[in-house]
């Protein structure tokens, strides 16, 4: 099993990733499961990860590459601890979607470039649907639903989840 370099050792902990594929028997057919939990460890996918996992599956890079852009599931940039999605789709759209996206772009000093916080604490991200029209806009923060958001409620639900941290 190849080393990782001395710079990436110390930035993640390669010990984990180990812990994750030998839970999986280090089999390539489950390559999918196995950058489930990467992510779900390290909120994102280092590519000095993916290439470790490439080679102590014995496959090559570019397949691991090949699947973890493929999935929009999955993310090559650091992302935050609470990822605000916000449903863009027609009825949020006509309830007033974007006015919440701006709101949580100003209070979290986001914009259409930079979706995710310096502290990597928050990741705004827009969505097709959230499968809630009838509670539009529709808002989830990682698996929980708001409905009928309004911006006063959203800067009320940042200040909710910045206060958990502090």
């Amino acid at each position: 099993m190849p080393a990782p370099s001395p710079t990436a050792e110390k930035l993640y902990n390669f010990s984990k990733v180990c812990e994750i594929l030998d839970k999986h028997d280090r089999l390539p057919s489950k390559i999918i499961p196995i950058l489930q939990e990467v992510q779900e460890e390290y909120r994102y996918l280092p590519e000095e990860i993916l290439t470790f996992v490439a080679t102590s599956l014995g496959i090559s890079p570019a397949r691991v590459f090949g699947i973890a852009t493929f999935y929009s599931h999955f993310s090559l940039e650091p992302k935050g601890k609470y990822i605000i999605k916000v449903c863009d789709g027609t009825a949020c759209h006509v309830k007033g979607s974007s006015g919440l996206i701006e709101t949580i772009e100003r209070e979290l000093n986001l914009s259409e470039k930079v979706h995710t916080t310096p502290d990597l604490l928050f990741t705004l991200e827009t969505v097709s649907c959230l499968g809630a029209c009838g509670l539009a806009p529709a808002v989830v923060i990682n698996d929980k639903v708001y409905g009928q958001v309004s911006k006063k409620q959203m800067k009320e639900l940042i200040a909710e989840y910045r206060a958990k941290e502090d």
